[in-house]
């Protein structure tokens, strides 16, 4: 039976009454249950990283550097079919419904992961744990974006995003306490596989009580519903004082309601009438994929390769990266509301290159120690760390409502497979022959590849700070 709602024209001021609102505690709490994707992310990026060592071993599972750089990468394709098929759902049948699936599938593969019993069931478990998080990125970056004020999105979206930092800290210092002799090394490491899967768990109660994406209720036609959840935001962020809350500004919005977006309608429209914004956002997210993918992914086993690092020691060494890359969006955050998108993300994309690429010679020649090495790339995490949040506030930000999630998905994808899948698996064979040259290169094109980014948001950046979401990109069933 049709819906009768279909292709009828509504009225609304649901977005002009969310961007009004000031920052409240109720935004926080939000902010709390939906941004811990990236802090489970971290965690499960680092704990991976820091176990590499002992996963190679006897009390692991027998797995040599390219098979663990190869699970990595499984992770990541995991990440890529999960981002495309819950970004599609999300668009489709809402934000909440989704971000609940994903963060299930997450929590449950990761609790798998501590059974594994070699390569096979240990790589299949990490597919699946990527395919929950690929589908956070979607769900969860949609849904922040289209409920907290247009004037500290940038902020508050980098500071999102920057806790998969928090999350990597977490896990250096799990993965510390796990490896330092408490617990038989055969048993530790699948611990550590467990805290994951229980905080998961632990957040996905806490996100029970998120409403629905009112933004995304009002193209369905369910007016009535935004509505109730607008003023129940509007209540808790003035304090039950609504009239103490700035008049809406601007003139309301005719959507026509329909209860999809077709694919091809989709692609039409990053292919045509938003071409320059498609390729800044596969250069955007290609770029900050391959450098983060090969760098941080590898470093473990480049200090335990070059430096002869011990296994117990390697999470120290990873910890340094998760606070400075944390503290990169905290402290650089605010300018990119208050700058600009274009310039912040033009200077961070181009001086991570920079510095990136002023280190090869220094790490090739054996100039560069451990110690120093640590120094300096926890340097260039962060400045790099706030780009990489910014690409994906951009990708959020440039494409119209109907299609945002599957647009954060598209892009993560592509950009995934051409730096991320392919890089930690490159790092794995040229660590693998010793040699510091090779692995050197890699690192260059890693600089190469964020200096582009860096160029590609000069000459076609969109400035989006402080501007609603609709402004920006105006959404496909507008009829104003």
């Amino acid at each position: 039976m049709p819906d009768p709602q279909q292709n009828s024209i509504v009225e609304t001021d649901i977005p002009q009454r969310l961007d009004r609102l000031p920052w409240s505690r109720w935004h926080a709490r939000i902010i709390f249950a939906l941004g811990t994707s990236w802090l489970l992310d971290g965690l499960e990026v680092t704990m991976v990283g820091s176990l590499s060592g002992i996963l190679e071993s006897k009390a692991g599972l027998h797995l040599t550097d390219p098979q663990v750089t190869g699970a990595a990468t499984t992770y990541l394709a995991g990440a890529v079919v999960g981002a495309l098929l819950f970004g599609y759902l999300t668009d489709r049948l809402g934000r909440r419904k989704l971000f609940l699936v994903t963060l299930t599938t997450y929590s449950l593969a990761t609790i798998a992961s501590a059974f594994s019993w070699g390569l096979f069931s240990f790589s299949l478990f990490r597919f699946f744990t990527g395919v929950g998080i690929g589908g956070e990125y979607a769900a969860i970056n949609s849904a922040v974006d289209e409920l907290i004020p247009g004037k500290v999105r940038g902020t508050v979206d980098l500071l999102v995003n920057g806790t998969f930092w928090v999350g990597a800290t977490i896990g250096s210092l799990a993965a510390m306490f796990l490896l330092s002799g408490h617990l038989p090394q055969n048993t530790g490491w699948r611990y550590a596989f467990g805290v994951g899967g229980s905080l998961g768990i632990l957040v996905l109660i806490l996100r029970l009580f998120v409403p629905e994406s009112p933004r995304w209720l009002m193209l369905r036609g369910k007016e009535e519903q935004a509505g109730k959840i607008v003023a129940d935001i509007e209540n808790r962020a003035s304090r039950g004082n609504k009239n103490s809350l700035p008049k809406p500004q601007g003139e309301k919005l005719k959507i026509s309601v329909r209860d999809h977006t077709p694919l091809r309608e989709i692609f039409a429209n990053m292919a045509g009438e938003n071409r320059k914004r498609s390729i800044l956002a596969l250069i955007l997210m290609a770029s900050q994929s391959f450098f983060f993918n090969a760098v941080f992914f590898s470093y473990a086993l480049v200090v335990k390769k070059f430096y002869h690092v011990g296994d117990r020691d390697l999470p120290m060494h990873l910890l340094p990266f998760a606070i400075a890359s944390f503290l990169g969006p905290l402290i650089l955050g605010k300018l990119y509301d208050s700058i600009g998108r274009k310039p912040m993300i033009t200077i961070s994309y181009g001086l991570s290159g920079i510095l990136l690429a002023a280190s090869l010679f220094p790490f090739a020649s054996g100039m560069l120690g451990a110690r120093g090495m640590g120094i300096w790339f926890s340097c260039i995490f962060f400045i790099a760390s706030s780009a990489a949040s910014a690409a994906y506030l951009t990708v959020s930000e440039i494409f119209p409502l109907e299609i945002r999630a599957f647009a954060i998905a598209i892009f993560y994808a592509i950009g995934t497979l051409i730096g991320g899948v392919g890089a930690p698996f490159l790092f794995g064979v040229l660590i693998a022959t010793g040699s510091r040259p090779w692995v050197a290169f890699g690192y260059g094109l890693g600089a190469l590849f964020m200096i582009t980014g860096g160029v590609a948001e000069h000459f076609i950046g969109v400035e989006a700070a402080g501007k609603s979401l609709e402004s920006i990109s105006k959404p496909l069933q507008s009829r104003s």
